[in-house]
């Protein structure tokens, strides 16, 4: 498949910040007598997931229950203003229902963090997802630019906003595959009251138009949550979010262009025993559609356990 010029640029940046961290790797102690520092890591999570409805999940859409296995590797290389990743980190979903088949999910990111001042931080991030669930489609491979800018003029207070670009093809089993393209912007503004303690509000606006009538959309949302710790390793984050949806090109019966809305409360407990990463959410979905077979609640459960290298 011919390769846009976003993942063509996006390919190459890979292979340079690739070849460039394996270049200075044996010349680790050097660096860090500089100021500079290359550090390794890895996380490897076993989970659980029940759900009767789906949501918004950028790591797993799942309906009924499954078994999750995720690896996770990194490489950061950085001094005291700027830092340098890249990492790779993949999800596998095992079903236990007989009709259900299992899948997965990669995900590769090269990313660019410098301190501008001591209020203003920058980021660059290039992303790329293979065989993503997406709002618009069960199998999506991505390519994403995105710049993000925060401004943090005392702990107490931070503000971000992030700009994606995002290029995506859509596997289908009957018919050719197709593309798809848009932005997404987020708004992020977090006040600090302690250590681990937030409270933040994240709005996010995003588009996609595709060749195939089905795939466009425009999404609007917007999330409150509350992180609150109950021990040094014990944190509670309970939260809601707002998600309003309409597509281009799915039409009502009454000849209404489809528009879906969730609702969704959700509890999150954090476990963090040194390396260990304990965390269990439980979600309700609440969804109303002016297409009356698309409304539907439920809830989502899911159970993690992790250890980060």
């Amino acid at each position: 498949m011919e390769r846009g010029p976003l993942q063509r640029g996006l390919a190459g940046l890979f292979g340079i910040l690739g070849a460039a961290l394996l270049a200075v790797t044996p010349q680790t102690t050097s660096a860090q007598e500089t100021g500079w520092q290359l550090d390794p890591d890895a996380r490897i999570e076993l989970g659980a997931v029940s759900a009767e409805s789906t949501t918004r999940d950028e790591q797993l859409v799942i309906d009924g229950d499954a078994f999750t296995l995720r690896a996770q590797i990194g490489l950061d290389f950085e001094d005291e203003d700027t830092r340098f990743r890249v990492e790779a980190d993949r999800i596998e979903v095992f079903r236990p229902e007989e009709d259900r088949s299992n899948s997965q999910r990669d995900r590769f990111t090269v990313l660019f963090q410098q301190e501008l001042d001591n209020d203003w931080e920058l980021e660059l991030r290039a992303r790329h997802y293979d065989d993503y669930v997406t709002a618009e489609s069960s199998d999506t491979d991505e390519y994403q630019a995105s710049a993000a800018i925060t401004y943090e003029p005392v702990r107490e207070h931070r503000l971000r906003a992030r700009a994606t670009w995002r290029e995506r093809e859509y596997g289908s089993t009957a018919g050719p595959e197709t593309k798809g393209d848009g932005a997404r912007v987020d708004l992020q503004y977090r006040r600090r009251f302690d250590r681990y303690h937030y409270l933040t509000f994240d709005l996010r606006a995003e588009e996609i138009s595709s060749d195939d009538p089905g795939r466009g959309f425009e999404r609007q949302s917007a999330k409150v949550s509350y992180t609150r710790p109950i021990t040094p390793d014990l944190r509670v984050r309970p939260a809601i979010e707002f998600l309003n949806t309409e597509f281009d090109d799915r039409f009502t019966p009454a000849g209404e262009r489809r528009n879906d809305q969730l609702v969704v409360p959700e509890v999150e407990l954090l476990w963090w025993p040194g390396n260990w990463r304990v965390e269990a959410e439980a979600k309700y979905i609440l969804s109303d559609s002016n297409e009356q077979f698309r409304e539907r609640e439920g809830y989502r459960l899911t159970l993690s356990v992790g250890y980060v290298f």
